[in-house]
């Protein structure tokens, strides 16, 4: 069994929102966090956010993923008002790996699966299409102490994906990795999407990492959280390294790095 590819035919119609928010606002007693966030994010797009500490972005992606409740304004998946967790839509990976200790590689990517009723031998074929994906079929039986933090979090991309979200939404997961790894995870999550191509929603302050991984960057601001850009990336896919130092690059780090500092 393989994750499900998206097909040709879907590739070439257009492009429906899978997510729409309008006028999200979200407020914690009298601090505004955020405020009239409103933006469309159409299927299988790559999308980043960036913007300075504080701003709110990992408020958003707890809105986005029903975590929290937005105090107001309205926010759809596929048409559909969000109002919790959607786990059979919707992915979520964080900055920890958050891996428990006392299960192997694959009984971790297999959890999500198992808290929804799925047959064992369901499930554990799915998590082993996943361990393939990013690469670590030989690691299905170490458990997480055995693992790097690449490794981990690689593990904590495929639970993520085993239930092949129409959503991912991933909060800086790379950030607690060396500038080496980081790059190279960067473009394993870019092969991996590639592959899949759910929707994706990153988190990050890295602004090379925002440009090199997005279709579409979104840069926030602070007091309140909002979002002030919306720049599309127009760079060739498949992306590589090299892109980073050229021009065409340059010019949009630099745009974006002086809408933050601006702000």
């Amino acid at each position: 069994m393989t994750l499900r590819q998206k097909p040709e035919s879907e590739a070439l119609r257009p492009n429906p929102h899978v997510i729409e928010a309008n006028g999200l606002n979200k407020a914690y007693g009298e601090f505004q966090a955020l405020a009239d966030i409103s933006f469309t994010v159409g299927s299988g797009q790559f999308v980043t956010v960036v913007g300075p500490s504080g701003c709110g972005k990992s408020t958003l992606l707890q809105v986005l993923a029903g975590l929290v409740p937005a105090s107001g304004g309205s926010l759809e998946l596929d048409g559909e008002a969000v109002a919790g967790p959607r786990p059979d839509k919707v992915g979520v990976v964080f900055q920890e790996a958050w891996l428990l200790p006392w299960k192997t590689a694959i009984e971790n990517i297999e959890f999500p699966l198992a808290l929804r009723g799925v047959q064992k031998p369901m499930r554990r074929e799915k998590a082993h299409a996943c361990l393939e994906l990013v690469g670590l079929s030989d690691f299905a039986h170490h458990y997480p102490h055995e693992l790097s933090g690449g490794m981990r979090q690689r593990i904590a991309i495929a639970r993520g994906l085993v239930q092949e979200p129409r959503l991912l939404l991933m909060d800086e997961p790379f950030a607690a990795l060396d500038e080496q790894t980081r790059t190279r995870m960067g473009a394993e999550l870019l092969r991996i999407w590639e592959r899949t191509r759910p929707t994706v929603l990153f988190i990050t302050h890295g602004l090379t990492e925002a440009i090199y991984l997005a279709d579409v960057v979104f840069v926030m601001a602070a007091r309140p959280g909002r979002i002030i850009e919306r720049i599309q990336i127009d760079l060739p896919r498949p992306r590589t390294i090299d892109m980073i130092g050229t021009e065409a690059f340059g010019r949009l780090r630099n745009r974006i790095w002086h809408l933050i500092a601006g702000d």
